[in-house]
């Protein structure tokens, strides 16, 4: 077996875990659809996490206590080899703990454990970020799954689109050099619908930071009508990012966050940064998303 990778089995679904990043690379049916992006060159990778922050600091620069950190865009774990905790034959446990090296980029303790479960239906990721210091962690956590976009190899991708479980009318937001933009804009959803082009990305993610819904249908048209289909729901999150490269590529990121980019203009300690969780010392935060794929 080799000790970077590991595949989840049930009766219709195989899944493939790293432990680089504790990242799932594969989702493939009994019927052989691949539903997650094969980390080609357009972008070389397929879910990782967002740990310890979703997008982008200002200048790459985490600032406490009057020291100076370098994190780069979505933080260290998805950069960062998990130890294995557990590998069963539907479920696997991945572990991340402070050390050394991530307090050269985050001074602050912490476990992060990642809890993947397959079923007969889906995939579902356990994500539990748990304060093992002092002092209050600020933290955010993020998703980051990229699925084939078409689904179905030779459909128009402008024949796919997301349904939400709820109307969307809230405004969205945007980035400018990675950073919140202050405007809002309109919603792209129309009702529970979102049309997908390639056009939607030219201003890079859909940020929904009021999302009303807690799950989302990806297809070809309204529904799960027309070749495979996928579901991402998600508890505890509490934003989603919608993403696919500007220039167009055959991908589409569906991302539960905790947390967003800093506000351009935010000039202010980190533990002041808009969008992290605060958790006490000893106490632990869970946040989960899952998978559900089908065909029809």
């Amino acid at each position: 077996m080799n000790a970077g990778f590991y595949s989840l089995r049930s009766r219709r679904l195989t899944a493939t875990i790293k432990a680089q990043g504790a990242e799932m690379c594969s989702l493939t049916s009994d019927a052989g659809v691949e539903f997650v992006w094969q980390a080609a060159p357009a972008w070389p990778r397929h879910a990782p996490l967002l740990f310890p922050i979703v997008g982008r600091l200002a200048n790459d620069e985490l600032r406490h206590r009057g020291r100076t950190y370098r994190m780069t865009q979505h933080g260290f774990a998805r950069d960062s080899r998990f130890a294995w905790a557990e590998r069963g034959e539907s479920r696997c446990v991945l572990v991340l703990e402070d050390s050394e090296t991530t307090r050269a980029l985050y001074p602050f303790a912490f476990r992060l454990t990642a809890t993947y479960t397959l079923d007969e239906s889906g995939l579902d990721l356990s994500l539990t970020i748990a304060n093992t210091g002092k002092e209050t962690l600020p933290a955010s956590l993020g998703g980051h799954p990229a699925f084939n976009w078409p689904l179905q190899p030779g459909a128009a991708k402008e024949s796919y689109a997301l349904s939400f479980a709820s109307a969307e009318p809230s405004p969205v937001r945007r980035l400018d050099g990675g950073l919140l933009r202050p405007a809002t804009e309109p919603s792209p959803v129309s009702g529970t619908v979102l049309p997908l082009s390639e056009s939607l990305f030219v201003d890079d993610a859909i940020i929904f930071d009021r999302i009303a819904s807690n799950s989302v249908g990806y297809a070809a048209g309204q529904a799960a009508s027309s070749g495979p289909w996928l579901k991402m729901s998600w508890r505890g999150f509490r934003e989603l990012g919608v993403w696919s490269k500007p220039s167009g590529a055959p991908f589409l990121c569906i991302e539960p966050w905790r947390g967003y980019a800093t506000p351009a203009g935010f000039d202010g300690e980190f533990t002041d940064k808009p969008g992290l969780m605060h958790i006490a010392a000893g106490a632990e935060e869970q946040l989960s998303f899952r998978i559900d794929v089908g065909s029809s």
